[in-house]
């Protein structure tokens, strides 16, 4: 009930989109740093759509010292745990790859790498367990357009 509001809240603040329009004077920030801010507004929408959506989530932003990359989201959906790479992407009128074709082989292959550290860290190899990708695609004025892929790719063995 509780993340059913608050993700209604979220939502309703994400009616105009989730990305700040541009501005063009000399003291915009960067190109990369409204990315950033562009992705944090991702994954906090993201975080609320997946516990609307019944998720248990456990963890976020997970690093571990010596290894690259990140889990963005670790959540449980019924008995299995689903590790959660969130893609954000501002829309514009020039032709761009959509999110999910950002999750590309070397990423997926770190996320699995980071997975199995989790699960070892916390002594949990026996769960079953998934690799979701949150796709969100947002344009100014517009409501960010969600697409969940559960099971979105099975990691090659190492």
């Amino acid at each position: 009930m509780f993340a059913r509001f608050i993700f209604a809240v979220v939502d309703f603040a994400a009616r105009k989109g989730l990305a700040e329009a541009r501005v063009t004077d000399s003291t915009a920030s960067s190109p990369k740093q409204h990315a950033r801010r562009t992705g944090v507004r991702g994954e906090t929408y993201a975080y609320w759509y997946l516990r609307r959506h019944g998720y248990v989530l456990v963890a976020r932003n997970y690093t571990s010292p010596g290894l690259k990359g990140e889990l963005d989201m670790v959540g449980y959906d019924g008995p299995v745990l689903a590790f959660v790479e969130v893609k954000t992407r501002a829309v514009s009128e020039r032709e761009q790859p959509t999110p999910e074709e950002a999750v590309n082989a070397d990423k997926r292959r770190f996320i699995a790498r980071m997975a199995r550290q989790f699960l070892r860290t916390r002594r949990a190899e026996a769960v079953p367990y998934r690799f979701d990708v949150l796709a969100i695609e947002t344009r100014a004025g517009a409501r960010p357009a969600v697409r969940l892929h559960k099971g979105a790719f099975v990691p090659e063995a190492t």
